[in-house]
């Protein structure tokens, strides 16, 4: 194939360019992403039941729909919260790889078997079905600069204005506003009320009465009289639309004229349907839109997508208010790749001067330069055809990729130049007799990278996801470079190099100086290798002992899921005590603000706080804040990272006396939870009960504060606070003739608040509501202010027939696949890896009361899964490595030589990444197969040559020496290639600098321990495994060598 080529030099050239035409072209089609869809499809469905507690969500609206919910394909597991606020979410999250779109229409028919069962006021509200990330892409805030809009001014326009073109925008899944659109609200008094024998379930009839919208037919409507000349619509009554129409509502109109109207017994204002929430950015009154990504989306696209509608909507703002946006994930997307990016150049730059020190020729250095781009760029078509997207992963193979696909042409041109000096041949005729030599060895490196690499292609899970993105990228790459290097390169070699005059010894000046060194070196390493394989035992020992080594290091090295990432935003989450109000957790949040907006203003960019919500529940004794730090230029001083601010605002917090607050910076990858660390449910498997379930929690708690392997821990819901208990006498009620329904009624009217039905406010229909005024419903004694009308026409007031009682209850219910459960967070302590930590949460649940059981979800679900792979896939990769070796070789004992120096490649590499207290993550596994190629690569130039040099009729000794001399130059020249290609990985910061580290901090070391020790032992170990096999085969060993 090769002579084909050296003789049509441009065809060669042809396919090149196709090549590289077709991987421009990809690279602009390509979606850009931080990481693939790691995380498993996700469906999530949430109600409201205005009113109603957590455990009447609970029992009336989750459960009736869990039940229903059983088999789907794919399921994985189901998760439901239940708050007190009357809302609720299930979110049911499938296996990996389902299409999302299935799974939602899945799960949306069997909602239909659920609906019916529901109750009328959950019906009216509506069910909504959403397949979106968990999480929030982006938050879009709408501030008031001069303070004229109120919270509830912005949440009213944002759900106005802006909801519905960003909910259209490509690649929106989902949304949440933080803060609610107007609502008519009735406050009711029930002084007056009573004044004119009046209840509050009168009240609500007039207003669905006389609040109507009527169709009302047309005058001259079809068929009509044969007569008729007019045809005209009549407009019957329609809806209300501004308070003071509602005022004008009659109750009540006796014969004599006299009247009474809504605003005689009510106050009734333009409100806000909610008060639960409220935003503020920096302190000022803002409203916020939480967007969450659709499944499958791309981040960087919907990112501006969004921005792109806001900037069309801005003109409209009213005056004074501006958009901002204080969470966004996007940046460190585009951040994480422009700086992979930049390292793939810096790399590209490395690799040429490694090169030109060695070739000492630009002429021969420029061929294996051209080279990469040719392979780099048909990868990204591979990419393409493959559906994948440039995301960090692809970005890290490329990387890798580009040390070894200069390594091919690198041996090309390396033994022509060798070649041409020695015999001093023409160029044409020297890549003739030089592609004779090495063909089979370049075919070796490529099955063998690719063997090493392929079989991670074929896992599971999400951890799957992310092998496949290297394995699929370096594998074409490597592929692909073969090709090159049996095309391209010899028909560059044979066009480009001039035969050499003189030796290399010759030159002056620098190149001089390097040469004689490094001749000096080779000399000296022959002497060495001559040594080796005279005293063979004591070496022998010492490989024993690095084997040891290197099984010691690996029980002693941490592990972890992903490497953790400053991703430029931090969340805080603030839990007053049970029962606090909203000004006093309203209080601490300021506190928090005031103090990150002073004394961290060098690292912090903007707070947006809310109130009444966060990722434990709702409440107004919950609180939370997206904090957004300075871009990653501005802040390169130590200290200055998310990890230390986390470290420094939780040490303030814990000084704040009324409430906990904790800092936590997201994980890796968004999309599989919102805190870093380890998220556990404990699960009532016997049906024991909230209490004992809470005891259970309580001992988990406890044990885990006393485990130094865990930090943080959290549980992530509410305990339980006081409650009130309303308790009606029916045989009291029952004898003052006043009817149970009336009753439920004017409870949920007067203190619930009651939606009634809708109005039109400027076009949109709103709703209208109903609630006693805030002065009737503050304490237990305000019941007997209200008063319910019996059968006789009698006014009874509620403590006629109602008592109460103070108990303790959830705010908040959580139950994990149909069982109830408590959610618990944590993280390792510092020096111990999230494996350890998890080992440690399996060590302290198995101590529980019998009955409660655990499952790992998020996060800790991927890394159990992948943790049971990883060893599974180090056993298939070396395998299928020798197996190909054996295949290419022709024999079972040349390989092993082989294989027995993965082990000094795999020591370095664990030294490198422990001595940087890194762990043993999906990176680094990809790292150390990548070294297993590679020191398999060293070995296999070695082998191949003292093999032919044998075959040739030396003995096995001389033959080793004498291919260790020859190949010691390119061997040396394409580590330091390798080595200096994913040195600015190493040593990388700013975005997405914890998985740099990761994968190049395990490369180097490795390579570098390959090429030190690996240069010794591979001649030792061929001597060694060669001579036993001839002793058992001698005369069938000479066979095989004249048949190759």
């Amino acid at each position: 194939m090769s002579k084909f080529f050296i003789d049509r030099p441009i065809f060669a050239w042809v396919i090149a360019l196709v090549l590289m035409l077709a991987g421009t072209l990809a690279v602009l089609n390509l979606p850009v992403n931080q990481y693939p869809s790691i995380a498993p499809p996700n469906v999530s469905i949430s109600v409201n039941y205005p009113g109603a507690s957590a455990r009447t969500v609970q029992d009336t609206v989750v459960q009736v729909i869990e039940q229903q919910l059983n088999g789907l394909d794919g399921l994985r597991y189901i998760s439901s919260e239940s708050n007190s606020d009357g809302s609720m979410t299930i979110n049911v999250t499938f296996e990996q790889g389902t299409d999302p779109d299935i799974a939602q229409v899945q799960v949306q028919n069997k909602l239909q078997l659920a609906t019916p069962l529901l109750p009328q006021a959950v019906q009216q509200q509506g069910i909504r079905v959403s397949k979106s990330a968990r999480n929030f892409l982006m938050v879009v805030a709408l501030v008031s600069k001069d303070g004229q809009q109120t919270n509830f001014d912005l949440a009213n326009y944002i759900v106005a204005n802006v909801q519905d073109p960003i909910s259209r925008t490509p690649g929106v899944g989902d949304f949440q506003v933080f803060g609610a659109q107007y609502a008519m609200r009735i406050w009711l008094d029930p002084s007056k009320l009573q004044q004119f024998q009046l209840t509050a379930v009168d009240v609500r009839s007039a207003i669905q009465e006389q609040n109507v919208q009527v169709s009302s037919g047309q005058l001259g409507g079809l068929p009509a009289v044969e007569t008729q000349q007019l045809n005209a619509t009549i407009i019957g009554k329609t809806r209300l639309e501004t308070p003071e129409q509602f005022e004008k509502i009659l109750l009540k109109v006796n014969a004599d004229g006299s009247q009474v109207r809504l605003r005689d017994v009510a106050r009734v204002e333009l409100g806000a349907e909610s008060y639960a929430i409220r935003a503020e950015y920096n302190g000022q009154p803002a409203a916020g839109l939480g967007i969450r990504l659709a499944a499958g989306g791309n981040a960087l696209d919907t990112a501006k997508a969004v921005r792109a509608t806001i900037s069309e909507l801005e003109p409209f703002f009213p005056p004074g208010v501006e958009v901002v946006y204080p969470y966004d994930t996007t940046p460190v997307i585009s951040a994480s790749i422009e700086g992979v990016v930049h390292t793939l150049l810096e790399a590209f730059v490395l690799v040429f001067l490694v090169m030109f020190l060695f070739l000492q020729n630009l002429r021969a250095t420029l061929i294996p330069t051209l080279a990469v781009p040719v392979v780099i760029l048909g990868t990204f078509a591979v990419l393409l055809t493959f559906g994948y997207s440039i995301n960090t992963l692809t970005m890290f193979a490329m990387i890798l990729a580009i040390g070894l696909l200069v390594d091919d042409a690198i041996v090309v041109v390396e033994n022509v130049e060798r070649v041409m000096r020695e015999e001093g041949l023409s160029a044409r005729e020297a890549t003739r007799k030089s592609m004779g030599q090495i063909q089979s060895a370049l075919v070796g490196i490529g099955v063998v990278l690719s063997a090493v690499l392929l079989p991670m292609a074929f896992f599971g899970g999400s951890t799957g996801v992310i092998y496949r993105q290297f394995s699929i990228t370096i594998v074409s790459a490597m592929v692909l470079s073969v090709l090159v290097a049996l095309i391209f390169t010899p028909a560059l070699c044979a066009t480009i190099l001039k035969p050499h005059s003189g030796d290399h010894e010759g030159k002056r000046g620098f190149f001089g100086w390097f040469n004689r060194t490094f001749e000096r070196g080779t000399l000296r390493y022959e002497r060495g290798v001559a040594a080796v394989l005279r005293r063979k035992a004591p070496y022998l020992l010492m490989y024993l002992l690095i084997v040891g080594i290197m099984i010691w290091m690996f029980t002693r090295i941490p592990t972890a899921f992903l490497p953790e990432e400053d991703q430029g935003v931090l969340f805080a989450q603030v839990q007053t005590p049970a029962g606090s109000t909203a000004s006093r957790t309203q209080e601490v949040v300021e506190q928090m603000r005031e103090y990150l907006l002073t004394e961290e203003s060098e690292t912090v960019n903007s707070v947006f706080t809310i109130t009444g919500f966060n990722f434990a529940g709702r409440g107004q004794s919950s609180g939370m804040a997206f904090i957004m730090l300075k871009p990653w230029e501005e802040r390169t001083e130590p200290g200055q990272g998310v990890f230390e601010l986390a470290q420094r605002a939780q040490g303030y917090f814990f000084s704040l006396r009324d409430a906990m607050v904790f800092a936590f910076a997201p994980p890796a990858v968004m999309e599989l939870g919102n805190a870093t660390g380890f998220d556990v449910y404990l699960q009532d498997q016997a049906g024991l009960g909230h209490e004992a379930l809470t005891k259970a929690r309580e001992q988990f708690m406890q044990l885990a504060s006393e485990d130094p392997t865990l930090t943080g821990v959290r549980f992530n819901g509410m305990r339980d606070e006081p409650q009130y208990r309303l308790i009606i006498d029916d045989e009291k009620a029952r004898a003052h003739q006043v009817s149970l329904a009336a009753i439920n009624d004017s409870l949920s009217i007067a203190w619930g608040s009651s939606y009634v039905n809708d109005f039109i406010d400027r076009g949109r229909v709103k709703r209208v509501y109903m609630q006693g005024e805030p002065t009737s419903r503050m304490n237990p004694e305000d019941l007997g202010k209200w008063y319910v009308r019996n059968t006789e026409g009698e006014m009874v007031p509620f403590t006629a027939f109602a008592s109460g009682e103070w108990t303790y209850g959830a705010p908040k219910l959580t139950r994990f696949n149909g069982v109830p459960a408590m959610e618990i967070l944590g993280a390792a302590a510092p020096g111990y890896s999230s494996g350890e930590a998890m080992a440690a949460v399996e060590r302290i649940a198995a101590q529980l009361p019998a009955g409660i059981g655990y499952s790992w979800t998020g996060q800790s679900y991927e890394e159990r899964l992948s943790g049971s792979q990883a060893p599974a896939l180090y056993a298939l990769s070396l395998l299928v490595v020798f197996l190909a070796l054996a295949a290419l070789y022709e024999s079972w004992s040349v390989p092993l030589s082989v294989m027995l120096v993965v082990p000094l490649g795999i020591v370095g590499a664990l030294a490198f990444t422990m001595g940087r207290g890194l762990s043993n993550d999906v990176f680094f596994q990809v790292g150390l197969l990548t070294t297993v190629g590679l020191s398999a690569r060293n070995a296999i130039l070695i082998v191949e040559f003292a093999k032919t040099l044998h075959e040739q009729g030396m003995t096995l000794t001389a033959a080793a020496i004498e291919a260790s001399r020859i190949r010691l130059r390119p061997i040396v020249m394409t580590s330091l290639a390798f080595m200096l290609g994913v040195l600015p990985l190493a040593i990388s910061s700013g975005a997405g600098a914890g998985s740099k580290h990761a994968i190049g901090t395990g490369v180097i070391g490795g390579m570098l321990s390959a090429m030190v020790l690996a240069i010794f032992w591979v001649p030792l170990f061929y001597v060694l495994v060669s001579s036993l096999g001839k002793r058992r085969k001698t005369g069938s060993d000479e066979q095989n060598g004249e048949a190759q």
